[in-house]
């Protein structure tokens, strides 16, 4: 890869993390400090199948998730953390998948996000910088 095409793989990467970050830190930060009856009105559904610890242990891992995508990038702090917290938000992506396919709901957007996720994993595993 020339040093043009890793310039243009960096800046999408961090595009994503950006994206990803804010949509996981608003996601977990509803899930640690809403009612769980307000997370089921606003179309969570799953918060129903799973007690308060779950979802709240679900929320805190997306918000940490979202940190790591970006904290090591900007501090230059073991930046090898991104593309684990990339790996981990995909798992959990990988399992809101399949809880939606089993319970016939719409899960397209998962899919797209866990992709998303997959996408920063591979390009951080590879060394983008």
């Amino acid at each position: 890869m020339d040093q043009k095409e890793s310039r243009v793989l960096n800046i999408s990467l961090w595009v994503v993390q950006g994206l990803l970050t804010a949509a996981f830190g608003m996601a977990g930060f509803l899930k640690i400090s809403s009612p769980i009856e307000k997370l089921a009105e606003s179309g969570m559904s799953f918060v129903n199948s799973y007690s308060e610890e779950t979802v709240r242990f679900i929320g805190a891992c997306e918000i940490l998730g979202a940190l790591g995508l970006i904290l090591p990038g900007v501090l230059k702090i073991k930046p090898m953390l991104t593309p684990l917290a990339a790996l981990g938000l995909a798992v959990i992506m990988i399992l809101a998948t399949w809880y939606h396919l089993t319970h016939n709901e719409q899960f397209i957007s998962t899919i797209i996000i866990l992709s998303l996720a997959a996408f920063v994993a591979w390009g951080r595993f590879r060394g983008a910088k």
